[in-house]
């Protein structure tokens, strides 16, 4: 509202440059990228991640089969680790174990998971995830963290559009503080030598 009322003020004041007529209609044009461009940027960047994930989403559900583990023991070389609060290590509440699952095509398999537990005992079950082999695979992205990651990409690109708008505005407002800066040397070129004389023989 106060670009529209400079703009208005501007319009017949005798001390109105033709560079401040520019520079308020560039800075309310300015105002309307930020207002309009940017959320729109930011809701296209947004769709657009979104759209790349729930596809992502839907091919790891295709690839990706859940199967029930049963825990048959400690991996060799394994052993538990108190939690610490001041280590640097980020808590990990789940532990390694070696387990059996069944593959997609039926067969047995073996190896080393890891269990939901920190401390999972003998003949406990669990639900893991594997792919077509039957080898152990992270469980697909769920809709939560999808749409978390689309707002996060939506927020950055319209923040990114916004910073872009601003630094092309001062880029715009310095052209024409130096445009005048020019001017007004020019100018005094052609008035400084004579300033402060009533005549030429002065």
């Amino acid at each position: 509202m106060s670009v529209i009322t400079g703009l208005w003020r501007w319009r017949h004041n005798p001390l109105r440059r033709a560079t401040d007529l520019v520079e308020a209609w560039g800075t309310l044009l300015a105002a309307l990228l930020l207002a309009l461009a940017a959320p729109a940027a930011g809701a296209v960047g947004g769709a657009v991640v979104d759209s790349s994930l729930r596809g992502t989403m839907r091919a790891q559900h295709e690839q990706r089969h859940l199967t029930t583990a049963v825990v048959t023991g400690r991996p060799p070389g394994s052993h538990r680790r108190a939690y610490d609060p001041e280590s640097a290590r980020p808590h990990d509440p789940g532990s390694r174990v070696s387990a059996i699952w069944q593959a997609p095509d039926g067969s047995r398999r073996t190896g080393t998971l890891h269990a939901p537990e920190r401390d999972p005992r003998a003949g406990t079950t669990f639900r893991a995830w594997t792919d077509a082999n039957g080898e152990p695979v992270a469980a697909p992205m769920n809709p939560v963290t999808a749409r978390i990651h689309a707002v996060l990409a939506g927020s950055v690109t319209a923040a990114l559009a916004a910073a872009l708008v601003l630094c092309g505005r001062r880029l715009f407002v310095r052209r024409l503080i130096l445009a005048r800066h020019r001017r007004l040397d020019q100018a005094w070129a052609r008035t400084g030598p004579d300033w402060g004389r009533t005549g030429a023989d002065s």
